[in-house]
């Protein structure tokens, strides 16, 4: 097959990256790097020989070749050049968030889809070996029922100037929660609690919870105030556990074959409850070691290849904003729960 012509707008933190896995993929052909700063677009893609730079977006839209625009800017601006790539039919990969609010989020999934073009969401943990071995996992029902998930994402700063703790990290852990829990699992209400004990004017610790479909709940914790680094994850099912921990790059992922099960007698014409615990064999399953980012780019050109939605399309990106602002809706009212949308809960296979 031959590569797609794609363009990366914007050249700042993560157009690099993007550069970088286009350009050495061979589902791609990178033809454009775009960003204001026309010598900051050239410095990043000086050593790559026919890539063209611009500032306009329009001369990028204008090529016939470019199948596609991968947006790596600011939130603010991803409604507008998004849209502008849809309305030239263009596919769109774009950098978390989707948009700088949910109902911009909608706009950009109700567009693609009146398009007929594939709409991405650059949720890069998510295709970590990982994260790709949790959603298996979950998704073909191995570990059972979903009874609980813990997620901790704690370290010392970067306290952010212009977002709370939630929306700077819980973003990552969300997008996660999306991807792997199954439909039937989808949460249901958001509640949250913020705290600045060090007077910086917002959020600095978070907890959220949210109860699931079936019976189970989410836990996360997201704090820029911790004295160490933890990036870990338990998922409990009903057959077996997973712990996930990101920063143990010899043993990232650990697989235990435990549970609780609960059984009833009769006993003086009342039922007794019986507890018992099942303890087997912990597998660590060997992982390969790859970039993320370069499962990002290849789901990418398959989805836009095969005519389907891509495992993080935009309608996730979409329910990762309405959980974003039903969290700050919740903290900002005390902690009270926050319905989400029933609509729209069925996740790609």
């Amino acid at each position: 097959m031959q590569p797609l012509g794609v363009a990366v707008i914007g050249a700042g933190y993560w157009g690099p990256n993007l550069v970088r896995n286009f350009a050495s993929s061979g589902s791609w052909r990178l033809r454009w790097v775009c960003d204001f700063d026309t010598d900051r677009a050239r410095a990043v893609a000086g050593h790559l020989g026919d890539v063209r730079v611009t500032a306009d977006l329009g001369e990028v839209l204008s090529d016939p070749e470019v199948a596609a625009v991968a947006i790596a800017t600011p939130a603010a601006s991803h409604t507008e050049l998004t849209l502008a790539s849809i309305d030239a039919g263009r596919h769109v990969l774009v950098e978390k968030p989707l948009a700088a609010t949910a109902a911009d989020g909608a706009k950009l999934v109700a567009a693609a889809q009146a398009a007929g073009v594939v709409l991405m969401c650059d949720h890069t943990y998510c295709y970590t070996p990982s994260v790709m071995r949790i959603r298996e996992l979950t998704h073909s029902g191995e570990i059972g029922d979903i009874q609980y998930i813990d997620s901790v994402r704690i370290n010392l700063g970067l306290i952010q100037p212009d977002v709370d703790v939630f929306w700077d990290l819980a973003p990552h852990d969300l997008s996660i929660l999306d991807f792997v829990l199954p439909a039937e699992f989808a949460p249901l209400s958001v509640t949250a609690l913020g705290a600045d004990p060090v007077n910086a004017g917002r959020s600095c610790v978070g907890y959220l919870t949210m109860p699931l479909r079936g019976g189970g709940i989410a836990h996360i914790h997201v704090n820029w105030l911790s004295p160490t680094k933890i990036r870990k994850t338990v998922v409990g099912g009903s057959r077996k556990m997973i712990v996930w921990d990101d920063l143990e790059p010899s043993q990232r992922l650990s697989i235990y074959d435990k549970g609780v099960e609960i059984s009833e007698r009769p006993q003086d014409d009342r039922a007794r409850r019986l507890v018992s615990y099942r303890v087997g064999d912990m597998v660590a399953p060997a992982l390969a070691e790859t970039e993320a980012l370069r499962g990002v780019v290849t789901e990418f050109a398959d989805a836009i290849r095969e005519g389907r939605p891509a495992r993080t399309d935009g309608s996730s990106g979409l329910r990762v904003l309405r959980m974003l602002e039903a969290a700050a809706e919740s903290a900002a009212k005390g902690g009270q729960a926050v319905p989400l949308p029933t609509e729209g809960k069925g996740l790609p296979a």
